[in-house]
């Protein structure tokens, strides 16, 4: 691949190429890119870059980002603490903050129950969010848990086995409302449509 190129040139487009949705063309337009940049933008890139190890980490709680452990939705008092909304992603946290229409907590699985590509129960955050439903049953709290997975097979088959693994505790499980289209993603869903999605969850 282009040996006439330098490594640390070639080294970049490696590693560039490794990003989701990025080629190998891609990945060489964006390293000469940076190339012709001038260090008063690389230096904030490549500080950046480095302080996601060195600043962030996961949220002991809810697994969603922060810079600190339990992150700010976590420890905020002016949220619902028995309104629990599960998720698959980082980035569909972002996107129901957008809408600004949920008020509760999260629980970020970080993944869905895939049997074709070998993820189980004991991949995901499984384990911490029935532990956490059962603290908050425990501590006499009104529950509900949004299940709020992609409307995909994958997505419905994760909220199915939440729902089962969580029916004996006899608390108010729902589901995202049908605004959003079927295998799609909750990251790429405008404000309006996921707004609609949240307002008219139903029993599941």
């Amino acid at each position: 691949m282009n040996n006439f190129l330098p490594e640390s040139v070639r080294n970049l487009i490696n590693e560039l190429s490794r990003l989701p949705g990025i080629g190998p063309k891609s990945a060489q337009r964006l390293a000469i890119h940076l190339l012709h940049s001038p260090d008063v933008r690389l230096r904030p890139l490549g500080e950046s870059i480095l302080n996601l190890r060195e600043r962030v980490c996961f949220c002991e709680r809810c697994f969603n980002v922060a810079e600190g452990s339990p992150c700010g939705i976590c420890e905020d008092e002016g949220r619902e603490n028995s309104l629990l909304c599960v998720v698959e992603s980082i980035l569909d946290v972002v996107a129901i903050e957008k809408t600004g229409k949920f008020n509760g907590k999260y629980h970020v699985l970080h993944g869905v129950l895939s049997p074709v590509e070998g993820v189980g129960p004991e991949k995901l955050k499984m384990t911490d969010l029935f532990r956490r439903v059962e603290d908050l049953v425990a501590f006499g709290s009104d529950v509900e848990v949004l299940l709020a997975t992609n409307p995909s097979l994958e997505g419905e088959a994760t909220a199915l086995y939440i729902q089962n693994n969580l029916r004996h505790l006899n608390i108010q499980i729902t589901r995202i409302a049908r605004g959003l289209p079927m295998g799609g993603d909750l990251d790429y869903a405008d404000e309006v449509t996921l707004s609609r999605a949240i307002e008219g969850r139903r029993a599941f």
